[in-house]
């Protein structure tokens, strides 16, 4: 599958994508993204092998005109009510996290990109909801999501964390949910 926007390409990863990867996981700038850190170009080739297989959920963002891989953006389906397993439960909600390198920001990749995919959740895979989370600090990311025509529902108060404090301590983030309905969207 692969989502076609102006300026990029949303395809799969390819095992070629390890260098670009490689430039913006190897210090991720948010610290929801520490656990993807790369610490070597050999650690973002076996990495691409994984996500070579994943071919309609998970994108590498490319620019058309060179080819470079700038970042990711992926989703996988949710059942509305996370308590209900219900084989006959829909898989109608998504959750996306998207990631551009940081040499391109400010450029509107990340407008295009998202909103590529969020139409491609809505239209072909039948999404009713995608909400997403990001950091209070966050403000870029916030930003996105309101002109995306997302709804802020809340802020969790030290909600998670992904890294630790100096002293070993779980340093805490306070987190936006954002969301958006596919009535909404259309």
């Amino acid at each position: 599958m692969v989502i076609e926007t102006e300026r990029l390409l949303l395809r799969p990863f390819l095992e070629s994508d390890a260098a670009d990867v490689f430039e913006y996981l190897a210090e991720p700038m948010v610290n929801c993204f520490a656990c993807m850190k790369l610490d070597s170009l050999e650690e973002a080739r076996a990495e691409m092998k994984k996500r070579a297989e994943e071919t309609e959920y998970y994108f590498a963002v490319m620019l058309k005109d060179t080819g470079k891989v700038i970042g990711e953006i992926n989703a996988f389906p949710e059942h509305a009510e996370p308590h209900d397993q219900n084989e006959d439960s829909p898989l109608d909600t998504f959750s996306p996290c998207w990631m551009l390198n940081q040499a391109y920001h400010g450029k509107g990749y990340a407008y295009e990109a998202v909103h590529a995919f969020f139409d491609y959740l809505f239209r072909e895979k039948d999404a009713r909801r995608i909400y997403t989370y990001t950091e209070d600090y966050n403000i870029s990311c916030q930003y996105l999501c309101e002109k995306l025509g997302m709804r802020r529902e809340g802020l969790f108060m030290e909600f998670v964390s992904f890294i630790n404090n100096p002293d070993g301590t779980p340093r805490y983030e306070n987190t936006y949910q954002y969301a958006i309905l596919k009535r909404e969207w259309n």
